[in-house]
C-alpha cells in the first residue's frame, strides 16, 4: 500500500518504511470505504469472542473515530491491533493503534531535534501539573536504520462517549533529513495496566523504520508498509 508522496525539499527522502506484528493490520482511512472497511474487520477479529453487541458495536466506533481523526490529521498511514481474551471471569480486551503523522516545523522555530525534546519536556511537564495523572518521561533515543530520535511516553485522559478514559501514549518523532519535518509515530493503548508490555510493542516497530532511499531497497512481506 502506497500513499501519495507530499510536496519535499529537495535531497529529502521520498518514502518510508515500517513494519508492524503479523497480528496488526491496517486501518483503512478513506473517507469512502473506511465505515464499512473497519466494521468487517472488527467483526472477524471479534466473531468468536464473549462480547455483547453493545460492547462490539462501541469498538467499531471507536475505531472509526481513531480512522476519522487520523484522516483529518493528514495521516501517512493508521495501524492497529485488536485481540479478545477470555479470563473466565469476562473479556479482556486488549487494543492499540500507531498512527503516522508528518509535521513542518515552522520557519520562526528551530527544527534541532535537541531543542524540541526540551520544549516537549516543558509542556509535558505542565500539562501533568493538576491532573494527577504521573509526570510523562521525554527522551532521546536511537533507532537502529536512523539515528537519534525523540521518544514522548505518557499517560492521557481521552474523551469518549463523555467518559475521559487514561490512554497510554509513546509519541517517536523522527526527523527527515534534509527538510524542516519530522515523521511522528503516534502509539497508544487503553491497556494502561500493560503499558510496559505495549511499550515493549511499540519500540519495535519504531526500530523497524526506515527510510527508503537512504537504505536501499529492503524485503516487504504482508507486515510491511511502504510510504511516502
Amino acid at each position: 500500500m502506497t500513499q501519495q508522496a507530499m510536496e519535499r525539499p529537495p535531497g529529502a527522502p521520498a518514502g518510508y518504511r515500517l513494519k508492524f506484528p503479523g497480528s496488526w493490520w491496517h486501518l483503512d482511512l478513506d473517507p469512502s470505504t473506511r465505515d464499512a472497511s473497519i466494521r468487517r474487520k472488527i467483526e472477524d477479529q471479534v466473531k468468536n469472542a464473549p462480547l455483547s453487541r453493545e460492547r462490539v458495536d462501541d469498538l467499531i466506533r471507536d475505531t472509526r473515530r481513531t480512522a476519522r481523526d487520523a484522516y483529518a490529521q493528514g495521516a501517512l498511514q493508521a495501524a492497529g491491533m485488536l485481540r479478545v481474551l477470555n479470563t473466565g471471569d469476562g473479556a479482556l480486551v486488549l487494543s492499540a493503534t500507531t498512527i503516522v503523522l508528518r509535521v513542518s516545523v515552522p520557519e520562526e522555530q528551530s527544527e534541532d531535534l535537541a531543542e524540541l525534546i526540551v520544549a516537549a519536556a516543558l509542556q509535558v511537564g505542565a500539562d501533568a501539573e493538576g491532573t494527577g495523572l504521573p509526570v510523562g518521561e521525554v527522551e532521546m533515543v536511537d533507532l537502529p536504520q536512523v539515528g537519534p530520535v525523540g521518544r514522548i511516553t505518557r499517560i492521557e485522559e481521552v474523551e469518549t462517549k463523555g467518559k475521559r478514559i487514561p490512554t497510554v501514549m509513546r509519541h517517536v518523532l523522527i526527523p527527515v533529513p534534509n527538510s524542516r519535518e519530522y515523521l511522528v509515530l503516534a502509539n497508544s493503548t487503553t491497556n494502561v495496566h500493560l503499558a510496559e508490555q505495549f511499550h515493549d510493542v511499540f519500540d519495535a516497530i519504531a526500530e523497524s523504520f526506515r527510510f527508503d532511499d537512504l537504505t536501499g531497497p529492503t524485503q516487504s512481506p504482508s507486515t510491511e508498509h511502504k510510504g511516502k
